[in-house]
């Protein structure tokens, strides 16, 4: 196992996929987590004292013990909820901006090129984050910009929603909701697949 510091953003922008395994539950953050994450990234991006806000650890498993070291997918143990969150912030955001840049970095394109797809792949390859379940599709078709599946994940629509809306109230001045997002700061634990068993820690973790 190796942890470290790393910004969220450029996490995701280095990593190929990240997939849900099966065995974890669905994704189930509510209006109130999604509302605490909101509040913390806009006190983050509207003060200068504030150098980063930590959202929790993502605990994941590849091949080697180096971090985001290799093409394939890794598996989530932990995080789960929070990647999710803010993939679903960033799509919203990127729907607002358009060809608009408030902060460099921050276009529609960018976004998605950076932290959403992976441009050049194709079928499930394509997306940065796999969730699993009824789960999986509804997030596709929202980072595709399609309409939601019949049988699609309340959670997943309504949090959506949630940013679509606090974006729209924010006008037009963007760069505050850009700055948090640069601040926003994770634990990267890498496990070893020879030495890890990523079953068991997700049971000790959710049982402790």
């Amino acid at each position: 196992m190796k942890a470290t510091e790393a910004n969220l953003l450029q996490f995701l922008k280095k990593s190929p996929q990240f997939v849900i395994p099966i065995y974890q539950r669905t994704y189930s953050w509510t209006d109130s987590e999604c509302r605490q994450l909101w509040d913390d990234i806009l006190l983050a991006g509207s003060s200068d004292d504030v150098s980063a806000h930590f959202v929790g650890s993502v605990v994941y498993i590849e091949k080697g013990l180096y971090q985001v070291s290799s093409q394939s997918p890794m598996l989530v143990i932990d995080g789960q909820q929070r990647l999710t969150t803010v993939t679903l912030l960033l799509e919203a955001l990127a729907r607002l901006l358009g060809d608009t840049e408030p902060v460099d970095g921050y276009s529609a394109k960018k976004i998605r090129s950076y932290y959403l797809l992976n441009p050049l792949e194709d079928g499930d390859r394509e997306y940065k984050l796999l969730l699993t379940q009824t789960d999986k599709d509804s997030l596709i078709a929202i980072v595709q910009q399609k309409e939601l599946p019949p049988n699609h994940s309340l959670r997943i629509a309504q949090n959506f929603e949630f940013f679509e809306e606090r974006i729209s109230q924010l006008g037009p001045d963007l760069a505050v909701l850009c700055k948090g997002l640069n601040k926003l700061v994770i634990v990267d634990v890498a496990l070893n697949r020879d030495q890890d068993n990523p079953q068991l820690i997700f049971e000790s973790m959710n049982s402790t």
